[in-house]
């Protein structure tokens, strides 16, 4: 749309009229009021509505007012709206008297995108905090710019019948904000005030209220050590006081989660900068309307307890993006462990009832509302590297706003299954890919009912029914087994590092072919080895492995990825045999029961599949350097491998690559002549670190050579490495190569769906 366009033909001072269309994120941001006062401002007429495909409104008035309108509708929209398109359609003055905003309409195909949760902006916090305020210190307060949207809403258009905000009628103050155009709770569909809104309930795990005000006995518990469970936008949160250590040593025996990192809420960006460096970049991630967790680097000298995060110098930190949240701090409390509130291996707790049965063994009180949680969503985890954003979870604040990505010609309706961990699933049509929100583990039955009714809840809000459904090849994942029982008309199995490829080429709007390196824990392969460290030549629609990481077995298999020192003995094994073992055991944390055990499985052969997986080659290394006997968390050994990295030391060791296979015979043994001579374990891990940008970048080069590919893609969870990532980077460009990664979702498998479904979307069009 442009003025040029708009006004050939016309002449300045004649009434014109147009139906306008606009489709993207125009629910639920105040698109209504706005338009409603912009035209009030040029002077015109019509009316405006909300509809299944977006915000429809007619127009009419002097054509310079007309024409500055549409300029300013589609250049200034509101803050949080998002426009898609705009569509015009000219016709005869009706003769308008006024412009009005009608009753919303639910005919036609439903077009309209869903708005994400959205932080409490600046407006709302200065209402909660002003005492001669109506709204002050209510949990609740919101308006258009600010507030609850995915979680509340059951379907479209997004009017308060169609949320969990039905069951609180307006009082008559909120009713009329609500029906003013001028008042920023116009058509706020989740306003509410104390008279008329949700309420707080503190309650002890017998469901018994606690007396007094909320706030204040929900600090004094805090402050006593106590754990309270939280009912926040998309779930419970498991709180204690993040000075504390003995609540957090408790908190993490209950919940039984003895060393993967919490994550913590501060007071304010003060308070922020007191334990953690703060990048401006991050403080603007921060303070953005989506409040994601951000991994901030901890100050050496931070007071918290090394309990919160074992072993690492980041800290994963979020500020109050609700109005409750923000009621929880005061002078005393500044600092709240705010970990996700679910048993072990189960979906994050939604519900009141559910909470009390759920997490009754971990909380001592529960701070409960009565406003329903339709759509479960957990926060979302990024991280700045190189001044770039990096999701490492994407969920709240971010879904369900869609990708745009390369699409075959045609409309066709798929799913992306997602992966076993991590998983998120991804229903695409044309050239628009919806993510889900965060599910995680397929781990259990309650798992499999929350991916289920997520499924369900997300078809609904975009209109996408899946007509070809792509999964995991893994013949044995639940996920697998979960996708193919669902109604479709095509199944199409994927390989699991082609996902990691075709993810990172939507991610960038490539279709071509190029060379992928994956790098990550644990894949199927189509020769049935489990792979891990692969350079692949593809695009959406095929894939050749033009390089690998040499195999060595995985001893137990599962109980292999559990215990890093299984790794370690398959390696000593793999290129030294049982001389090596017994040569170098004293590098490796275990029992001598347990290496006989191990050695038994490696002559033997027996349950010790294949694996060239870059995951395990981490776990055999932390290892060696005694760093991690067990993985209490997935990649716990890399992670902590990772910590030891430093910059500024470039020195390697020697790997060779011989027929598309690097063998790192020279790596192990350049990192046990350095652990005799007592060589400090943070250059060791860095030498390791650089030789892999080495490895792959050799690989990349071999494979530029014989194909003439030049556009490399990188993907896999280990690029999560923040050091691994730069360096390979950079040096590619070094090279020559033009290096692309994950922008816009999770290099881990929280972007797989993303690959799955458009690997189904080209190869059910024949890669035309």
């Amino acid at each position: 749309m442009s003025v040029a366009y708009l006004t050939r033909g016309e002449e300045a001072g004649k009434t014109i009229s147009y139906q306008v269309k606009i489709q993207g994120i125009v629910q639920g941001v105040g698109f209504r009021p706005y338009v409603f006062n912009l035209a009030r401002r040029y002077s015109l007429k019509g009316w405006v509505l909300n509809s299944t495909s977006g915000v429809t409104l007619e127009i009419e008035g002097e054509a310079n007012g007309v024409f500055s309108f549409l300029q300013e509708l589609k250049y200034q929209p509101p803050r949080l709206a998002r426009i898609t398109a705009i569509r015009l359609t000219p016709q005869v003055p009706r003769g308008y008297a006024s412009f009005e905003i009608i009753k919303s309409e639910c005919q036609g195909e439903r077009e309209v995108l869903v708005t994400p949760d959205v932080a409490i902006c600046e407006d709302c916090r200065r209402e909660i905090l002003n005492p001669a305020d109506r709204r002050f210190h209510y949990p609740f307060t919101n308006c258009t710019n600010c507030g609850p949207r995915f979680t509340i809403i059951r379907d479209l258009p997004y009017d308060r019948e169609r949320t969990s905000m039905s069951a609180f009628p307006m009082c008559q103050e909120c009713e009329q904000e609500y029906h003013d155009p001028c008042n920023r709770r116009f058509h706020a569909q989740p306003n509410a005030c104390p008279r008329c809104g949700p309420r707080i309930s503190l309650v002890d795990k017998n469901g018994r209220e606690v007396a007094g005000n909320w706030a204040e006995r929900f600090r004094q518990f805090i402050l006593a050590g106590k754990i309270v469970a939280v009912k926040g936008l998309g779930g419970f949160h498991l709180a204690c006081d993040a000075r504390n250590l003995k609540a957090i040593g408790e908190l993490r025996r209950r919940k039984r989660r003895p060393a993967k990192p919490l994550a913590i809420m501060c007071r304010d960006l003060d308070t922020v900068r007191k334990y953690c460096r703060v990048t401006p970049e991050e403080a603007r991630v921060l303070l953005s309307p989506a409040a994601p967790i951000v991994v901030l680097e901890r100050r050496p000298e931070s007071p918290l307890p090394d309990n919160l995060a074992p072993n690492l110098k980041s800290l994963g930190v979020m500020l109050p993006y609700t109005p409750l949240h923000l009621l929880l701090f005061d002078g005393e409390v500044e600092a709240l462990v705010m970990t996700s509130g679910n048993p072990s291996g189960q979906p994050l707790v939604k519900d009141n009832d559910e909470a009390l049965i759920q997490l009754g063994e971990v909380a001592d009180y529960f701070l409960m509302n009565n406003r329903d949680i339709e759509n479960r969503c957990d926060d979302s985890v990024v991280k700045i590297i190189d001044g770039e954003l990096h999701f490492w979870r994407r969920s709240r604040g971010y879904v369900p706003i869609p990708l745009e990505i390369p699409a075959p010609p045609g409309e066709l309706s798929v799913l992306g299954a997602g992966g076993e961990m991590k998983n998120t699933f991804c229903l695409a049509k044309g050239n628009r890919a919806f993510l889900s929100q965060y599910i995680g583990a397929m781990s259990s039955e309650e798992c499999v009912a929350f991916y289920h009714s997520s499924l369900a809840s997300l078809s609904r809000l975009v209109n996408i029914v899946p007509r070809v459904i792509a999964y995991d090849l893994h013949p044995n994942y639940r996920i697998s087994r979960l996708a193919r029982e669902l109604p479709a008309e095509q199944f199409i199995p994927v390989q699991h590092h082609h996902a990691h490829l075709a993810s990172c080429l939507a991610d960038n709007g490539l279709q071509e072919e190029v060379i992928g390196i994956i790098c990550d824990g644990t894949g199927y392969g189509t020769d049935g080895c489990l792979w891990g460290l692969e350079i692949l030549r593809g695009d959406f629609c095929s894939f050749q492995r033009e390089v690998q990481l040499a195999y060595v077995p995985l001893p137990g298999g599962e109980a292999a990825v559990r215990q890093p020192f299984r790794m370690a003995l398959a390696y000593l094994y793999q290129y030294f045999g049982h001389e090596g073992i017994e040569r170098y055991r004293n590098f490796i944390p275990c029992s001598d029961k347990e290496v006989a055990l191990v050695g038994k499985l490696l002559q033997s052969k027996f349950n010790s599949p294949l694996t060239s997986s870059c995951g395990r080659f981490f776990d055999a290394v932390a290892a060696l350097l005694q760093l991690c006997r067990e993985n209490l968390y997935e990649g716990q050994a890399a992670v902590e491998l990772a910590e030891l990295v430093r910059g500024g030391y470039r020195e390697s060791y020697p790997f060779e690559l011989r027929q598309g296979v690097l063998y790192p015979a020279g790596v192990l043994a350049g990192i046990l002549e350095d652990l005799k001579r007592g060589t400090d374990k943070t250059l060791i891990a860095t030498k390791f670190h650089n030789t892999l940008v080495a490895m792959v970048c050799q690989g990349a080069t071999e494979v530029r050579a014989k194909h003439g590919l030049n556009k490399v893609v990188l993907s896999g969870g280990t690029w999560q490495n923040p050091y691994l990532l730069v360096m390979t980077r950079r040096r590619l460009t070094e090279l020559g190569f033009d290096v692309y990664y994950h922008h816009q979702v999770p290099t881990n498998d929280g972007g797989l769906a993303l690959g799955q479904a458009t690997i189904a979307s080209w190869r059910s069009a024949a890669c035309v």
